[in-house]
């Protein structure tokens, strides 16, 4: 099985609007994500969201590159300070691929304590846009089978 974590893309500030949709680089950004994985036929069963504009805009435009035929889940859970331990122990029950789209710092703990065992641990350097790929072990312990950060994407047009 394999989780991709995503931070939603940039944001506008909240002094300019304060429900925070994404900026046109934050709209840009997670546009070149969804053809990136696209390109490597991602496919998931599940895809989830915080509810927040951000994050369910970033859901909505990975949904058609990685879920054609799945309607993009709004969860409870995923805000940026919410606890990880109840999402960590939700994925393990999963079998199939999934991808949550939410917000630092919870996405940096979440993957610290799955590819981990530590949610304090920084496993890999977040920015808006960013997606980490787990894939669980036969063990049943997660890795880290690749990232991509926006300013790789940008490189390749």
């Amino acid at each position: 099985m394999r989780l991709y974590v995503v931070q939603h893309g940039e944001a506008v500030p909240r002094e300019v609007d304060p429900d925070r949709p994404l900026s046109e680089k934050g709209r840009l950004d997670v546009e070149r994500l969804a053809a990136f994985l696209a390109r490597l036929g991602v496919r998931v069963e599940r895809l989830c969201h915080s509810g927040k504009t951000r994050a369910r805009q970033t859901a909505e435009l990975l949904q058609w590159a990685v879920a054609p035929r799945r309607r993009p889940e709004e969860r409870q859970g995923l805000g940026p300070e919410d606890p990880v331990a109840p999402w960590a122990a939700e994925v393990e029950a999963w079998g199939e691929d999934a991808l949550i789209a939410g917000h630092m710092p919870f996405v940096g703990r979440l993957v610290g304590l799955l590819a981990a065992g530590d949610e304090n641990r920084a496993v890999a350097a977040f920015v808006p846009g960013t997606a980490v790929c787990l894939e669980r072990n036969p063990d049943g312990g997660w890795a880290v089978v690749w990232m991509v950060r926006p300013e790789l994407l940008a490189k390749e047009e």
